[in-house]
């Protein structure tokens, strides 16, 4: 064979290698402009078959049907089969359709200023959210995971997820390359999330979303919301157009329209703790909830369904037999003294009442009179004021073994701008504790035992301070 037949048959047979391995990888999964584009070869050994559902985001099929061609379990998570040759199967899923929100007025591309009280790039407080996308690159899946899509960037080698869920990180969120683009899923509690995609080193907002904040620091972010909240109106099948609104929204009657489904309608959003006044605004007509007993008369005599979201927190106060009238007041309203009423219940006073995870300060005000509650061992110090102290829905515990003889024990550190009287722990066998809701991040802190200040000693992390002394460093992960 000369050396030109040679390389020709060489070359003949790397074509035919080639081709034959593109024919065996027949289980794909593609992002096009508008779907999510599955391909599957049921010829497949079950380990290959595993592997692409998982890329998928699909958790719950099961092999056994598919193989007798039953795809029930596609089909209830959104993909519609739209080809079939011998043993390939090819399905789509929209991206066009997902968490559809038509609205009479047109999306517009709208950057919110930040609220005092949120850090460059966490968001603050906010009471609800809706996502907006011109192409839905940003979902929940079935397993509870959310599932974040760039289409396109396919020359690039390294692509990122960052953002307030993984502290801003430009190590983590590395996302996986697929033909038409990149994919990544992470878990996610409900709640707003500002983020961003790292492209080759070079930071940019999502391109598809239309929520974006200023992040208070001269940048602007995505926003993405997790839900976790659904509005449903039963009935009403002869309606054209079906509304929900409340004082978390301002009472737009024009924002958040609800979807037909059967038998009735539905919305979905993220929806922040606490107590929510609604109404549903069908046709241009005002309704109640009718299937919710709550309700409640606004100021200006209108009835409107009422929501609790959030942990009910039980104020009691015991004795005070003679008093005629007891309150309670805490930074949950702002302090006002005359809001929340206490009911007298035999030889005590009590209030249920529904409050967001967080730390709160609180007093009783009895006949004018402000006092700490006598039950609660914990106290904290604003502006000089010792007020009792409660954490609703915590996540630590900061515990001190020893110092038995102590006569107080408080902690202070970097969440109360080190306050020497920061909040007082109670002693509980051989150690004291107090329990906190702290935001994930990084935290400094102290003991002050009889007013001398000490790191942790059951905490191994610690860093130097400018006196000296080190501070103890407490990470709450995501």
């Amino acid at each position: 064979m000369t050396r030109t037949g040679y390389i020709a048959f060489t070359l003949i047979l790397l074509l035919s290698s080639i081709n034959k391995a593109i024919a065996q990888n027949r289980n794909t999964l593609i992002i096009t402009e508008d779907y999510l584009v599955l391909q599957i070869d049921l010829k497949s050994p079950s380990k290959q078959l595993d592997s692409i559902f998982n890329i998928a985001g699909i958790t719950n099929f099961n092999a056994t049907r598919l193989l007798k061609h039953d795809f029930s379990d596609l089909k209830n998570d959104g993909w519609a089969m739209t080809s079939h040759e011998n043993s390939i199967f090819t399905f789509r899923w929209p991206l066009t359709d997902l968490n559809n929100n038509p609205q009479n007025r047109p999306y517009l591309v709208t950057t919110w200023v930040r609220q005092p009280g949120g850090e460059p790039g966490y968001p603050d407080r906010i009471k609800y959210g809706i996502n907006k996308y011109k192409k839905v690159t940003a979902f929940q899946l079935s397993s509870g995971l959310t599932r974040f899509i760039l289409p396109g960037f396919t020359d690039a080698k390294r692509v990122f997820l960052s953002g307030s869920f993984n502290e801003w990180s430009t190590l983590k969120g590395l996302m996986t390359k697929t033909d038409g683009g990149w994919i990544i899923d992470i878990k996610l509690e409900a709640g707003a999330y500002e983020y961003k995609y790292i492209i080759d080193g070079h930071w940019a907002t999502d391109p598809n979303n239309l929520v974006q904040m200023n992040d208070g620091a001269g940048n602007v972010n995505s926003v993405y919301y997790k839900y976790n909240f659904k509005f449903k109106l039963p009935g009403n099948s002869q309606a054209q157009r079906v509304m929900v609104a409340g004082d978390f929204n301002k009472w737009d009657a024009d924002e958040l329209i609800m979807e037909k489904k059967d038998g009735g309608w539905e919305r979905d959003m993220y929806l922040n703790d606490g107590v929510h006044n609604y109404r549903f605004m069908v046709d241009g007509k005002w309704m109640t909830d009718p299937v919710n007993p709550v309700k409640v008369k606004d100021e200006k005599g209108d009835i409107n369904s009422v929501i609790n979201l959030g942990e009910t927190v039980v104020f009691r106060l015991a004795g005070y037999e003679s008093a005629k009238k007891v309150f309670v007041a805490g930074d949950f309203n702002n302090w006002k003294a005359d809001e929340y009423s206490l009911q007298k219940n035999g030889n005590s006073w009590r209030l249920p009442v529904v409050l967001i995870k967080g730390n709160y300060s609180y007093k009783f005000i009895v006949d004018g009179k402000w006092i700490t509650d006598p039950q609660n061992p914990y106290f904290s110090v604003q502006k000089g004021q010792k007020n009792s102290f409660l954490a609703v829905m915590p996540n630590h515990t900061f515990k001190l073994k020893g110092f038995s003889d102590a006569k107080t024990v408080v902690i202070t550190g970097t969440f109360d701008n080190w306050d020497p009287k920061g909040y007082t722990l109670e002693h509980v066998n051989d150690k004291w504790i107090i329990e906190f809701y702290l935001k994930p991040g990084k935290y400094l802190y102290k003991f002050v035992v009889d007013g001398k200040w000490i790191i942790d000693p059951g905490n191994k992390l610690w860093e130097e301070n400018e006196f000296g002394t080190g501070n103890s460093v407490l990470w709450i992960e995501p």
